[in-house]
């Protein structure tokens, strides 16, 4: 099965659209492109396999395999990327800026029934991930 998210790159932060069969799922949140650096960037455009995590800390998310470059990166509840996350992804509900949004419990939620009808069929769940870059508002990109 696989997951696409098409996502917008801004200087602030990084906001996508995540879809399964072409049918929306949730919106994404993520750090700003800052050449894959750990903890201060989103993950570079690409495919990715995904895997059901638990921690103490988010309980049930999903960590993104294989990422070149970076490890540790999860999928999990945040609301504002700026201040909760470190290079993962995080989905939401609602947009309510860039990098921002709500409701991102629920969103997670519904985007772990999926991986769960995934896990059941013993398919793997695969990411694909989509960059724009669009201009900062003075013409310069």
């Amino acid at each position: 099965m696989e997951l696409q998210l098409l996502r917008n790159q801004f200087e602030g932060g990084t906001n996508g659209a995540l879809f399964y069969q072409r049918k929306f799922i949730c919106f994404m949140i993520e750090l700003p492109w800052k050449e894959n650096a750990q903890n201060i960037s989103c993950i570079p455009d690409g495919r990715y396999e995904l895997a059901l995590w638990f921690t103490s800390r988010f309980k049930h998310h999903l960590v993104v395999k294989n990422v070149p470059g970076r490890s540790g990166i999860l999928v999990h509840a945040a609301n504002n990327a700026s201040k909760e996350l470190r290079g993962c992804l995080a989905p939401v509900t609602h947009l309510t800026g860039i990098g921002t949004g709500i409701l991102s419990r629920k969103a997670l939620d519904k985007l772990l029934l999926i991986f769960e009808r995934c896990r059941k069929k013993k398919e793997p769940m695969i990411l694909t991930i989509t960059s724009a870059v669009f201009c900062n508002g003075d013409g310069n990109y």
